[in-house]
């Protein structure tokens, strides 16, 4: 899948347009919820999920989101990031909102999402606080 925006943006699912040299800086150097991650997390994260890059007019990738879903009932969206340069330009929530549309066909039950500061990026997309989150638990073998 590859759109585009009238700016010259564009949104793409091919692997072969994926940066994961850059996706993995960005992850272990610049995002909270990803510092030190291991090049070798980030690939093995790559390969098990359906992955979107949003590249400039020039080509050079600007932002990265990762769903891992089962196709059928659930996904989880995750990873997302705009570099800085280029964040206030909408381009998270139109990730987000193509992340949406890609999976709308699937039905899904769930798309779920975590967000420490980006509540209104996603709320634009159609997203909103989980109604009943005292039903939500986690495994964290990291406790």
């Amino acid at each position: 899948m590859i759109t585009s925006r009238e700016d010259g943006y564009a949104l793409s699912t091919d692997p072969d347009r994926l940066d994961v040299a850059l996706v993995h800086r960005w992850l272990s150097t610049d995002a909270y919820w990803a510092l030190g991650r291991s090049r070798e997390t980030v690939e093995r994260s790559i390969r098990g999920s359906l992955n979107f890059a949003v590249h400039d007019p020039t080509g050079s990738q600007v932002a990265y989101a990762r769903v891992v879903t089962d196709q059928a009932t659930f996904a989880w969206l995750c990873d997302v990031y705009v570099a800085p340069a280029h964040r206030g330009m909408g381009l998270g929530t139109w990730l987000a909102g193509a992340v949406r549309d890609h999976l709308a066909p699937y039905e899904l039950k769930r798309v779920l999402l975590s967000t420490l500061d980006a509540h209104e990026v996603y709320a634009k997309a159609g997203f909103a606080p989980v109604p009943h989150p005292e039903h939500l638990m986690i495994l964290n073998p990291a406790s």
